[in-house]
């Protein structure tokens, strides 16, 4: 059931991982050709499967986006017999992908140690909110304490406001370590043969992106929020236009990129803004430059500006909505937006991989988000060898459940 061309093709994942950031992991790593079986139950079901409201989703779009590709099994991990068969089926894996607070794995037999016992080999992944050692360690979080907690919050908004909350940003940032580093620790093993156990912490991914503000704070200064400012470039940010929540942002670096600018959208003579004629001068007068620019697109149509402006040489787009995403014909034709459908399910847009590969085609998604133990038949029955007597009566004493 693993793609034959893709590039892990032949690499099989025990995920279980739950809500976001796991999730999102190992579904970049399977659409890049792993076979990941997701271990769930019905009494435990992954909690992004369901609606959830304090996402602010009535549907399970969020469990889509993470879980298109995967395979489905239940088990019922306090059962004894339930642990047995997840380590059958580490056996016959490369990876192992977990996401709980740190210590639940070993709690219920399935820490580094005893998965190794399984399969000597073998790659775990445990991503977390803070690592699986340290003072902190016992802390459970969500996207938004990631971001608070690893300073990214704090840096983002702007400097007369409060910090902006961050959430699938982080989740999704978590997510792509977690899969860089599987394909790291699985490139080491090809080399050495060594099992390894990869300690990921979500709040340390977001203060790995704020390294030039802990720098400036270990110098003395106090870094401040920019909102949509840049250190460099002036004018930098996002602009409204005459239509209702569209919005236009720009980014000009250079003195030929202000005067063009200046040409396309600029109101008057020319020679009023000699203030802002140079990068130094835009910085300096950075508030004044802010409230020019946002008089000239309050009057124009962010579309066909943006156009004018990128013809002339001035980085610009429109702010674009999910709408103008899922219609894009540039990203339909790259398959970066690609139409999955299923029984029942109509044809429905889904957000394909952003990588392209010149040899590997079989790169994406490849199958929608499986129904709850969906694929036991093939997991349990050919790959685990357990005939349907066995399983029926596993899944009578609740083992299976």
């Amino acid at each position: 059931m693993t793609a034959g061309m893709s590039a892990l093709s032949g690499i099989r994942i025990a995920d279980f991982t739950i809500h976001a950031a796991g999730p999102f992991g190992t579904h970049l790593l399977s659409q890049l050709g792993a076979e990941c079986i997701k271990i769930e139950s019905k009494t435990r079901p992954d909690a992004f499967r369901k609606p959830h409201a304090v996402y602010g989703r009535m549907t399970a779009a969020t469990f889509d986006q993470v879980t298109a590709n995967k395979l489905s099994v239940r088990l019922n991990l306090k059962a004894p017999e339930a642990v047995a068969l997840a380590k059958r089926l580490v056996a016959i894996s490369d990876v192992a992908a977990e996401s709980f607070r740190a210590g639940v794995m070993k709690r219920l037999g399935l820490g580094f140690e005893a998965l190794r016992e399984a399969k000597a080999d073998i790659i775990m992944l445990s991503l977390s909110s803070c690592g699986q050692h340290g003072p902190d360690s016992h802390f459970a979080g969500y996207a938004p304490l990631f971001g608070a907690w690893g300073g990214l919050g704090w840096m983002s908004g702007y400097v007369d406001g409060p910090p902006v909350e961050m959430r699938h940003v982080m989740d999704h940032s978590a997510g792509v370590h977690a899969a860089l580093a599987v394909v790291a620790a699985l490139h080491q093993r090809r080399r050495t043969g060594q099992a390894q156990h990869v300690d990921l912490a979500a709040r340390e991914v977001a203060s790995a992106m704020i390294g030039d503000a802990l720098i400036q704070a270990s110098r003395g200064t106090t870094p401040m929020r920019p909102g949509n400012a840049d250190a460099v470039m002036a004018p930098h940010g996002v602009y409204a236009t005459r239509q209702t929540d569209r919005w236009l942002t720009i980014a000009v670096r250079s003195d030929a990129q202000w005067q063009a600018l200046v040409r396309v959208v600029g109101t008057g003579d020319a020679t009023q803004y000699a203030r802002f004629a140079t990068a130094a001068a835009r910085r300096q007068n950075r508030e004044a430059l802010e409230a020019l620019v946002g008089q000239w697109f309050a009057r124009c149509d962010a579309d066909t500006t943006a156009g004018r402006l990128q013809a002339a040489g001035v980085p610009a787009h429109v702010s674009w909505n999910m709408q103008d995403i899922a219609d894009d014909p540039h990203l339909r034709a790259r398959g970066a937006v690609t139409e999955v459908s299923a029984p029942g399910i109509p044809p429905r847009p889904a957000v394909g991989s952003p990588a392209r590969f010149s040899v590997t085609q079989d790169v994406g998604i490849r199958r929608l988000t499986p129904e709850l133990g969906q694929d036991e038949d093939y997991v349990f029955g050919e790959l685990l060898g357990l005939s349907t007597q066995q399983r029926a009566d596993l899944a009578a004493r609740e083992v299976i459940l």
